[in-house]
């Protein structure tokens, strides 16, 4: 006699398991580990799966069988092989800046996080004026590293009024310029005075004695900044009181183009001891510093004036600080 019952669950029991194998292969698991994604991205950049297992110390093989494993969880093919490596499919285009914004979110969300347990992480921008790159920022960057190992700097370099478009657009999180007048701004730290310096070719006899009256730069060939500049301008309202304007020869931004110019003959050029303090100058350039007036740049830390600092920030600013008290000790 036929057991019904039997028969029915039988039957049940063998659709259940049809419909589970098939849905596995329809629908594989939706959680990518961040490394597959990782992995995803570095083949994207480098077009290469050999570029890529080489990178990560491992095979060509395993390299394709990961992304085998992506592209069926995603449903499509991300990559097209051509001769020369891989490319990225429709789909693969589509899919790159997702996945490249949810790991900086993911990697931000855990710097986050840390930070609250009291350990500074994450990325520290600086913008700096070239001429502070050495020692501030290069002995900055070396206590970072090994005070702070999740503490990671970005450093752009540019002028004063740049940097303080980069600061107030929050595109960078800390600042070093110069000021131009000695009462610090709300939010500014004064690190150092540096006085100015006449610069001219090895062996000018205008610059044979330390120091040399700012009236004497009348009619000598000078290569200053460009304008806009607020050091420009400065320079030439004290020239403007004494009745003079610059004979300028050349504009140039670039502190090496100023230096370089100067070394061969060019002209003159007026630079701050962080600027001239390099070791192969004192063969080609000769200084002496400007008096009657005594023109002085203000070195000064600028935080944001809005939103508090980071940890990684708070951080940074403690070796800046702590960095400029033995330089100037």
């Amino acid at each position: 006699m036929v057991d019904f019952l039997e028969l029915w669950r039988n039957t049940h029991i063998c659709k259940s398991r049809y419909a589970q194998n098939v849905m596995s292969r329809q629908r594989p698991s939706s959680a990518f580990p961040p490394a597959a994604l990782e992995l995803f991205l570095a083949v994207a950049e480098t077009g290469s799966l050999t570029r890529a297992a080489a990178a990560r110390g491992t095979s060509q093989s395993q390299i394709s069988r990961q992304l085998g494993l992506l592209e069926r969880g995603c449903g499509g093919r991300l990559f097209n092989r051509t001769g020369r490596g891989v490319a990225l499919t429709e789909l693969g285009e589509r899919v790159a800046p997702r996945v490249r914004a949810w790991l900086a979110d993911t990697d931000q969300l855990f710097a986050d996080l840390r930070s609250m347990a009291g350990e500074p992480v994450g990325e520290v921008r600086l913008g700096i004026l070239p001429s502070t790159a050495h020692p501030l920022i290069t002995t900055v960057f070396a206590r970072a590293r090994e005070r702070y190992p999740g503490v990671r700097l970005s450093v752009r370099e540019g002028q004063g009024s740049q940097i303080d478009t980069w600061l107030d657009s929050a595109h960078i999180d800390l600042a070093i310029l110069f000021r131009y007048r000695a009462a610090p701004r709300s939010g500014d730290t004064l690190l150092w005075d540096a006085p100015t310096y006449l610069v001219g070719p090895r062996g000018c006899a205008l610059t044979t004695r330390e120091t040399v009256d700012f009236g004497r730069l009348k009619g000598l060939p000078m290569i200053l900044p460009c304008r806009p500049s607020p050091w420009r301008d400065l320079l030439d309202e004290a020239a403007r009181q004494r009745r003079f304007s610059f004979n300028v020869v050349m504009e140039a931004d670039s502190l090496s183009t100023q230096r370089e110019i100067v070394a061969a003959g060019g002209g003159y050029t007026l630079l701050g001891p962080d600027a001239i303090a390099r070791d192969s100058l004192p063969d080609r350039l000769q200084v002496a510093q400007v008096v009657r007036p005594d023109i002085r740049r203000h070195v000064t830390m600028t935080l944001p004036r809005h939103g508090p600092l980071t940890l990684a920030c708070k951080g940074v600013v403690a070796l800046v600080e702590e960095v400029v008290r033995e330089l100037k000790s």
